[in-house]
């Protein structure tokens, strides 16, 4: 009974450090839809939790010395699960108010206060609180055997905590789910001692049942969604998938975070979106493809279309988002083929691990401005894709960017990278060449030295109108200077420094767009 004794905070603190760390975990998770799950989000969510961490171990340290008591030790508990409950609250009510209103350089940092930093330094008290305690519960033992044993135990905690996320929570249950679960098991983790000490039970148990009452009835309300077919968390994003209209057309939407990076007409079979309409570059770039990987499935809109362009043809996909193959046969009509090869692989590791050639690759992972994964933008990569393309080769990338020549500048370090690689290449602006605005720019890579004339009668005449239009939509890079931007390599690639001029610029455009009289 003495080592049980003994075990109580240890195994106290072990829980809360789990607690402490879950929520740290998926905080990135609640902020990615609003602000993406960039640099920006990762960093102020560690930043804030850490300081707020600091915070609450010094105060701890001094309220233990002043009062040394069980009573207050769980009382801080309770406390943090509360404030935990008012994260869930916040989540709900205020965050999709204030998230797309703040930028998405300083919008993390603001969130990350308002919604952690409370939690994060009650749970911080708890440290120090649980060291006195634990030094006198030992018996004369001495200070550092108690903090040594309390940081073993509660870093353990933390350590089970952020694998317990990572593994199970995210995988299986939503955000919202696992925030009012860490705020439940908080808050009985500190009542249900507080009740058999007898400390001011009446209110402390009245509190606390309204808090739990209050979120419970909520949930019902938040969850109902109309129009919305499907939203859970996946693996590496929230998936949603609603229905809705597009050009006054019934639309049904596929969304990753912030970003809508798939759509379907839903009485035709046009593409929704322009830039998935340059997947039919093979036709004039690669005539004979028969074999085709895709890079970011998605709504999986670009390997649906190859299939039915051929028959001879066979398509691989890379899509790093477990379910998502399954997600597009039930709601956006891909039809089971043997044709179609899936992988729920990164896609520059399947490069890396294949020994295949394909005849034309496709990538499509820069679904948005706030999530570009770095590793496909460096120099590495392109060279990978090169030596992955058959002699006669293509390689088309769907990339989010402007043409302004205001520097520093993601796309034009992007262009010089790709044409470091690809030195017969071309470059199409989804809009137009001479707009500075955001819009998609597609990159086509040939392996071979063949040109292709974009005012040829074999261009112009072309069945397909995207190819049709391929002259006026082509970037003229004579009149850009690529000398003095950034070659993007595996070393050096500081994307999110590129990336935040665009990311201001495209929302001062809408702001301008959206209150100009």
């Amino acid at each position: 009974m003495r080592y049980l004794r003994n075990f109580k905070f240890p195994f106290v603190v072990f829980l809360t450090g789990a607690c402490v760390l879950i929520i740290e975990v998926v905080a990135t998770r609640i902020l990615s839809p609003y602000f993406g799950n960039t640099v920006f989000t990762v960093s102020s969510v560690l930043g804030v939790v850490l300081a707020a961490l600091s915070v609450g171990y010094y105060f701890g340290g001094r309220l233990a010395d002043k009062h040394p008591s069980e009573k207050y030790f769980y009382l801080i508990i309770l406390c943090g699960g509360l404030s935990v409950a008012l994260l869930y609250l916040l989540m709900l009510f205020v965050l999709p108010s204030i998230g797309y209103a703040l930028p998405a350089t300083t919008g993390p940092a603001i969130s990350s206060v308002l919604l952690f930093f409370l939690p994060a330094s009650l749970l911080g008290l708890l440290s120090p609180f649980a060291i006195k305690l634990h030094q006198q519960s030992l018996r004369g033992k001495g200070t550092g055997q108690a903090s040594g044993e309390i940081f073993f135990w509660s870093t353990l905690g933390s350590i089970f905590g952020s694998f317990f996320a990572g593994f199970v929570l995210i995988p299986w249950l939503g955000t919202r789910q696992i925030v009012f679960t860490v705020a439940l098991a908080l808050i009985l983790l500190g009542l249900i001692p507080l009740l058999k000490i007898g400390f001011l039970r009446k209110y402390v148990l009245g509190v606390t049942i309204l808090a739990i009452a209050f979120m419970v009835s909520v949930s019902p309300l938040i969850e109902k969604q109309e129009y919305v077919l499907y939203n859970h968390d996946g693996l590496y994003e929230q998936i949603t998938i609603h229905d809705g209209e597009y050009l006054g057309k019934p639309t049904r939407f596929f969304s990753q975070d912030i970003s809508s990076s798939g759509a379907m007409f839903l009485h035709s079979n046009d593409h929704v979106f322009d830039y998935t309409k340059y997947y039919c570059l093979y036709k004039v770039f690669a005539p004979h493809t028969k074999e085709v990987l895709v890079i970011g499935g998605g709504a999986y809109t670009i390997p649906k279309a190859v299939l039915e362009d051929s028959p001879q043809v066979h398509v691989d996909v890379s899509e790093i988002e477990p379910g998502l193959l399954a997600l597009a046969q039930k709601y956006f009509k891909l039809p089971p083929t043997n044709r179609l090869s899936n992988y729920t692989q990164d896609g520059r590791r399947l490069l890396h691990d294949t020994s295949k050639r394909y005849d034309f690759i496709f990538s499509d992972v820069y679904y948005t401005v706030h999530s570009i994964p770095t590793h496909f933008t460096t120099q590495e990569f392109f060279k990978l894709v090169r030596e992955r393309l058959t002699d006669n080769g293509l390689f088309v990338a769907n990339i989010i960017g402007d043409l302004s020549s205001q520097k520093p500048s993601f796309t034009m370090s992007e262009i010089k990278t790709f044409k470091s690689v690809f030195p017969n290449s071309y470059f199409f602006a989804t809009k137009s060449p001479s707009s500075h605005e955001g819009q998609n720019i597609i990159f086509v890579g040939l392996a071979n030295q063949a040109t292709v004339d974009l005012n040829s009668s074999t261009i112009t005449n072309h069945e397909e109108e995207i190819i049709r239009s391929l002259a006026k939509q082509n970037i003229n890079l004579n009149k850009l200077n690529l000398d003095e931007h950034t070659l993007l390599t595996d070393n050096f690639a500081p994307i999110e420094r590129l990336v935040t001029p665009l990311i201001e610029r495209i929302s001062a455009n809408w702001f301008y767009k959206e209150t100009k009289p």
